[in-house]
């Protein structure tokens, strides 16, 4: 990024006042202090004590909320956390402006060291799903199972519908950006974001549409927003060139947690014909493909992932649910098949 780029982020002490996050019924959010870094976790409470710990890590641009639809079906599994990437959701900038898949890794494992719940069930969403297969491939230790939906993994035929976010990386395109949507509103950029990230962008309820608009304002008033989202998306860029047993492939194959993969047959940013070469890549993998799915399977079609999660849980043993209290519903037709 070009220091002419963007201006440079203030420190997280002297950040503007902006309105509150959303925080739905039976979530929490709170405040982790590490050394160069502040992250905001959002937790809801497990359905009874001792169940394992679940951390869920979301995509460029989006925030711990993209979880939500998610976590309160698996209250009776798993232990479920949110984690805010540096930047993003309500967490401030990193303090040494690390946007790299290795540096949002870093934090991920800095914060699991840090609360001592690993071993944890890891989720992660686009380029949440590029962290957190490199931690998994890094610290085994810290990974019960993985689950990736739609995770930012290397392409060399990038869809076209995805170039535009790509070139979010590129010194002059934000201020460029910017300049050419300045007048645009927050529930136009919500629009576009939504018939770019979902399937069908009718499954959005009015409600959910208004929180995103709501939410969406108080991020265009925070100053680091779009250097956050530009020095993330140059991490994703260059994770992508990265080549030998750094490269995000290779780690991959260097999984050794049971893996769940996710992919949207109308995903318009990660491609539905990477599902099979991912199925191969992860040694002991599970393969849920969802035809009408775009890039956010978790959010449209919550219920489904949630039952391939729990069937995961059941084929590898880790399963705790009492069977009288299990069963969500499938909400979409699937294809599931194991790889690996």
């Amino acid at each position: 990024m070009s220091s002419t780029d963007l201006p440079s982020a203030p420190p997280a002490n002297v950040l503007p006042k902006v309105a509150a996050v959303k925080v739905v019924e039976g979530e929490r959010l709170s405040s982790v202090h590490l050394p160069g870094i502040t992250l905001t976790v959002r937790s809801r409470k497990p359905a009874r004590e001792g169940l394992p710990p679940a951390l869920y890590v979301h995509g460029l641009g989006g925030s711990s909320q993209n979880w939500s639809a998610l976590m309160p079906l698996l209250d009776d599994v798993v232990d479920s956390e949110a984690v805010d990437l540096p930047g993003f959701g309500d967490s401030p900038p990193p303090d040494d402006g690390d946007y790299t898949v290795t540096g949002h890794a870093r934090a991920v494992i800095r914060h699991l060291d840090a609360a001592g719940r690993g071993p944890v069930h890891l989720f992660g969403n686009s380029l949440g799903g590029a962290i957190a297969t490199r931690v998994a491939a890094v610290r085994p230790d810290l990974v019960r199972t993985l689950t990736l939906v739609s995770p930012a993994l290397p392409e060399i035929r990038v869809q076209r519908s995805a170039v535009p976010t790509g070139m979010l990386a590129l010194p002059g395109v934000v201020s460029l950006f910017t300049r050419l949507t300045r007048e645009w509103t927050a529930e136009q950029r919500v629009r576009g974001v939504t018939a770019l990230c979902y399937g069908d962008p009718s499954r959005v309820s009015p409600e959910a549409f208004r929180n995103a608009v709501e939410e969406m304002e108080r991020r265009l008033r925070l100053p680091y927003f779009w250097d956050a989202m530009a020095r993330s998306a140059r991490g994703i860029v260059s994770a992508y060139t990265v080549g030998g047993r750094h490269g995000l492939w290779r780690q991959a194959e260097r999984v050794l947690a049971p893996t769940l993969l996710v992919y949207g047959g109308r995903d318009q940013l990660v491609g539905y014909r990477m599902a099979q070469r991912a199925a191969r890549a992860f040694r002991d993998s599970r393969l849920l493909t969802l035809p009408d799915a775009g890039h956010v399977a978790m959010m449209e079609y919550p219920e489904t992932v949630a039952t391939a999660f729990r069937e995961l849980l059941a084929d590898t043993g880790e399963s705790t649910v009492d069977e009288n209290t299990a069963g969500a519903v499938d909400d979409e037709p699937a294809n599931q098949t194991t790889g690996g």
